[in-house]
């Protein structure tokens, strides 16, 4: 059996990652970002990272465009966290979505709003591929459904 699909944040990509996250706890928010904590499945600790909370539908998701990356093992464990800007903390809990034909329509508008920043993740799958694409894009790409207790 093969491994899930995981692409590694090159060093670039994690100092961008310290500066966005940084950003976000200090109240600045880039296009809607904001910085996850999840707690760790080994550690116990705290995790933190930046993310791009996605809205479809009235019903607000995080999708993991590296795939199977550590945060989302995490969350799989720990089935919820924080979302943070600046002083603003919501706890979520989350639940992840299996059904890959609600996964694909979730996908693509993500990709119609964030793809100038992900597309490469998605191994050249974009906002304007056909559907059967984005469905075969679905199993490497985890995507969760997050609830906060005001909503």
């Amino acid at each position: 059996m093969s491994q899930p699909y995981y692409l590694r944040a090159s060093s670039a990509a994690n100092r961008l990652n310290k500066v966005v996250g940084r950003l976000a706890r200090h109240g600045v928010s880039l296009l809607g970002s904001a910085e996850m904590s999840v707690r760790g499945r080994k550690s116990g600790q705290m995790q933190r990272i930046p993310v791009n909370p996605h809205t479809y539908e009235g019903a607000e998701y995080l999708v993991s465009a590296r795939g199977h990356s550590q945060w989302v093992r995490n969350m799989r464990v720990a089935g919820g966290g924080e979302l943070r800007v600046g002083r603003r903390t919501r706890s979520f809990s989350a639940a992840e979505i299996a059904d890959d034909e609600q996964k694909a329509r979730i996908l693509r508008t993500y990709l119609e709003r964030w793809g100038w920043e992900v597309n490469q993740y998605f191994r050249g799958v974009t906002a304007k591929s056909t559907d059967a694409e984005i469905l075969a894009a679905c199993p490497d790409h985890p995507v969760f459904r997050i609830t906060t207790p005001e909503g």
